[in-house]
């Protein structure tokens, strides 16, 4: 899930997008603007945080939208640490070999999502290829730590592909979150430049398992676009993840965090992602949230409530 390592900006991807000391970063649109934060809403979650020594997706990914998440008491608790064991090259989390893990994370995760009063949640991790089991045990628990302590929270979980820990993914969809989200990222063409510690149809055959192992339980999924993919590409995505059975999909604008992250190759406009948000309606997703500023767990407990008001429709 993470990246910043002083050799990744020397490993070859596509050299002539990549962004470099001379390079400057690409001018974000007016419609990428956001206000910094700051507001009273956002202090108080922040301080929460703090209080509980959590770790939040939202500021160590450098999510554009924490100021509006956090006024409004929605935050992405990441578990399992702040060091990812991968280097991809789009996610500002840094690259490392983690600490153990922290035996009571789960319960003190549950207890800040009581003290907020969450009607949703949303719990994230790093990867962790160093554990046997990728950290599918402790993502379970804290999974159950938040059922005891806020049984009227709804849970949505955004996990790392586990890829060769076997029976993993089964701990984790047994744990019975409301929403079991993996994202695709990209496209499978830019897989080995983009997200090189993954494979493309092993995080799909992921997200079929859920299904396969528990109907009722929603499956989400996401990309990111402007990294040089093409229409066709993002269509060929959309037709792979309903036939794995996906629910709701998210396609948001990539931002590159630094200089040594892959280059942005163009900012898509407002109204080619509600051409894609069509595109998908009409390929059967139950959600669709496509902006440029999308991202997997903005508006989370809104897009539930219409998540199930969509189930509920179809009968």
């Amino acid at each position: 899930m993470a990246t910043v390592i002083d050799t990744l900006a020397a490993r070859p991807r596509h050299p002539e997008k990549q962004a470099n000391a001379e390079t400057p970063l690409l001018r974000k649109p007016e419609w990428l603007r956001v206000r910094a934060p700051g507001s009273e809403g956002y202090l108080a979650t922040r301080n929460i945080v703090r209080q509980h020594g959590l770790t939040t997706v939202c500021e160590e990914a450098g999510c554009p939208n924490i100021g509006e998440c956090w006024s409004q008491s929605h935050a992405t608790m990441m578990i399992m640490g702040e060091t990812c064991t991968r280097a991809c090259a789009f996610c500002n989390v840094a690259t490392g070999l983690p600490n153990p893990l922290d035996p009571t994370e789960p319960a003190r995760v549950g207890e800040a999502v009581a003290r907020m009063g969450l009607k949703h949640v949303v719990i994230t991790s790093v990867d962790r290829d160093d554990l046997d089991d990728g950290g599918a045990a402790h993502f379970a628990e804290t999974v159950r730590a938040i059922r005891a302590a806020a049984p009227a929270a709804t849970i949505e979980i955004l996990t790392p592909d586990f890829l060769r820990k076997t029976g993993a993914a089964e701990t984790v969809i047994d744990s019975r979150p409301d929403v079991f989200n993996h994202n695709l990222e990209t496209v499978p063409r830019l897989y080995l430049s983009i997200r090189p510690g993954a494979r493309y149809f092993h995080s799909l055959r992921l997200l079929e398992r859920v299904k396969e192992r528990d109907p009722q339980q929603f499956t989400k999924s996401g990309i990111m676009v402007g990294l040089g993919e093409t229409k066709p590409e993002v269509m060929q995505v959309m037709d792979d993840m309903r036939s794995a059975g996906v629910d709701f999909i998210t396609i948001g604008q990539y931002l590159q965090p630094t200089r040594k992250h892959a280059a942005v190759d163009r900012f898509v406009t407002p109204d080619e992602f509600a051409a894609y948000a069509a595109i998908a309606r009409a390929k059967g997703f139950l959600m669709v949230s496509s902006s440029p500023l999308t991202r997997s767990s903005h508006h989370a407990g809104e897009d539930f409530a219409r998540l199930k008001a969509a189930r509920a429709a179809q009968g």
